[in-house]
């Protein structure tokens, strides 16, 4: 099968400025900043190579322990009274550096922060070939870096993208026949999942391959035969079948490529006006499949 360069897993390395990151939260009132929300977002767009945080950790021992549990490696930065104020900034820049130089492999680098000091090392970055990401808050983002970026991402839309996510596991029960076992139930939410991840990626074909590495990134764990498919192809003609998504066959590759993902159409009707919401479509869509009618997978 023939994936184009934008289709390809990229490789990332995640740089965190944690005191940037706080000093934020500080001045918004917000409780504190959720380093699982920015790692489900990225792992979105790409496998995490590295994962390093700065900080004078003494300053933030609430943070420790999920950065930890999250295998983030936490570079100790001593007080700014020992080591200047941007000792934690010059050492991101030197290590981002160093890795674009001596890693090759590694094609995008994160930058956690909104500090503007960091936009020559964007400049930079890009200058090797590598693709940059930006993300911060929006009431503490330099606009300087954030424009530099090839792109940006504010840490308050992962948060409405996690309401969107719960919003998405409520309504997949509408698609779903109420007698489905418990362990399909998971791996088809697994599955939408993956797939509106690369939606958001603007993936308009879905290949097979595609998805699975994006549930394997989301589950490390995952195995379809666990679930009780011989392949993955089985689990994706289970899902057509179940009107989750509807599947065709790659004319080069005869694989399958999935062509639309249960809820997208009600999503654009309803936009249009013409539909109050995804459970109307579902009641048109969805349940019409379950009542008998035959599976449009294209062989």
């Amino acid at each position: 099968m023939s994936i184009n360069k934008a289709e390809r897993e990229r490789s990332l390395a995640v740089f965190v400025d944690l005191e940037n990151l706080a000093i934020g939260f500080q001045n918004q009132r917000k409780i504190k900043f959720e380093i699982q929300k920015v790692l489900e977002r990225l792992v979105e767009k790409g496998k995490l190579i590295v994962k390093k945080a700065y900080a004078d950790w003494s300053r933030y021992p609430s943070y420790t322990a999920p950065f930890h549990e999250a295998a983030i490696e936490l570079i100790e930065i001593p007080k700014r009274s020992q080591t200047g104020k941007n000792s934690a900034d010059i050492r991101l820049v030197v290590d981002a550096m160093d890795l674009a130089w001596s890693k090759p492999h590694v094609d995008t680098f994160v930058i956690v922060s909104g500090d503007s000091d960091f936009s020559p090392l964007v400049s930079k970055l890009k200058e090797n070939g590598k693709h940059v990401i930006g993300l911060g808050m929006k009431g503490s983002t330099s606009d300087l870096l954030r424009d530099n970026c090839d792109e940006f991402i504010y840490y308050e839309d992962l948060e409405r993208q996690e309401q969107n996510e719960q919003q998405l596991a409520t309504d997949l029960n509408s698609y779903l026949p109420p007698n489905l076992p418990e362990r399909q139930r998971e791996v088809f939410s697994l599955f939408i999942e993956a797939c509106y991840a690369l939606r958001r990626e603007n993936h308009e074909l879905l290949y097979a391959s595609m998805i699975k590495d994006t549930m394997k990134r989301k589950k490390p764990s995952f195995d379809e035969s666990y679930y009780g498919y011989r392949s993955f192809t089985h689990l994706l003609e289970a899902a057509d079948n179940l009107a989750l998504a509807d599947i065709e066959r790659n004319p080069k590759s005869g694989t399958y490529v999935v062509t639309r993902v249960c809820g997208e159409r009600e999503a654009k009707v309803a936009a249009a006006g013409a539909l109050p919401g995804p459970a109307a479509g579902a009641a048109t869509g969805t349940n019409a499949r379950h009542k008998g009618a035959p599976s449009r997978r294209h062989r």
